[in-house]
């Protein structure tokens, strides 16, 4: 499952040429709340924007680098649904706000930050294009999927492709269904959002809480419901708590002054 800079290795069946990995907080140089749990030094923090120290940002990001074909395309993650075109940025230094990016091109490699939030790699089976999506609750219930397969759907046709493929979706480390507290409003939009044949299941994906008004929301359940709507089907990962693991991985939930980690993908011959 890691190697020993504990990079996480999607297990699904995409094409031999579809590269990807997941970082955790191991195997860096952060310090403190970036640090190991307990603030032990060794935090492979890649958020420039967390207060982090930059020299050690860069540094985490050199480290990674070395597993990679070339600089991912970082981008500035709103919460939104926009998604970035690799095979068109002039590169990686370009500035890009953005909660998706796709690519066709060898060795774009796409990327998204996480601290809970909910990552997705998609590829197509052939693995003529990829992509990576930031799924937290809004971009989530907005379209954030759907707008990053509808991007690789265009990447395909631009590149001769079928027009109905077979899609691969692998959800790494998020929040877990047992700690992602939420109000109301969260329930409301998504059971607003759902298709008359989602309703159920979208009902489902939220458990009371103790507290009145509250939830516990499982974006696991909610992103595969969103998946399926597209056809896709063949959904990997899941499980994997980002609160409950303190060891592991960084979690805004469990305390707003952490690192994030990073989801890649790219194509490779």
């Amino acid at each position: 499952m890691s190697n020993s800079r504990d990079w996480i290795i999607p297990d699904w069946p995409a094409h031999p040429r579809v590269r990807a990995l997941s970082t955790t907080r191991l195997g860096g140089v952060s310090v403190g709340p970036y640090g190991l749990a307990g603030g032990l030094p060794g935090g492979l923090n890649l958020g420039r924007h967390v207060g982090d120290a930059p020299e050690a940002v860069e540094q985490n990001r050199r480290i990674l680098r070395e597993a990679l074909p070339s600089e991912p395309v970082w981008m500035e993650q709103v919460h939104g649904t926009g998604v970035a075109d690799l095979d068109q940025v002039a590169g990686p230094l370009t500035p890009v706000v953005a909660d998706a990016a796709v690519a066709s091109c060898r060795d774009r490699v796409c990327v998204v930050m996480t601290a809970d939030c909910l990552p997705i790699l998609l590829s197509d089976a052939r693995g003529v294009t990829v992509g990576a999506a930031h799924a937290g609750w809004r971009g989530l219930c907005s379209g954030v999927i759907e707008r990053t397969i509808d991007a690789m759907m265009e990447r395909l046709r631009a590149s001769g492709q079928e027009a109905d493929p077979t899609w691969l979706a692998w959800l790494g480390p998020a929040i877990g269904p047992s700690c992602f507290e939420v109000g109301e409003e969260v329930r409301r939009a998504f059971l607003d959002a759902a298709r008359p044949d989602e309703w159920r299941a979208t009902e489902a994906a939220f458990v009371r809480g103790a507290v009145e008004g509250k939830f516990f929301a499982d974006l696991y359940a909610l992103a595969r419901l969103r998946l399926a709507r597209l056809g896709c089907t063949d959904v990997y990962g899941g499980g994997l708590c980002t609160m409950t693991d303190a060891s592991r991985f960084y979690s805004y939930r469990r305390a707003s002054t952490t690192g994030r980690m990073a989801t890649l993908i790219w194509r490779a011959e």
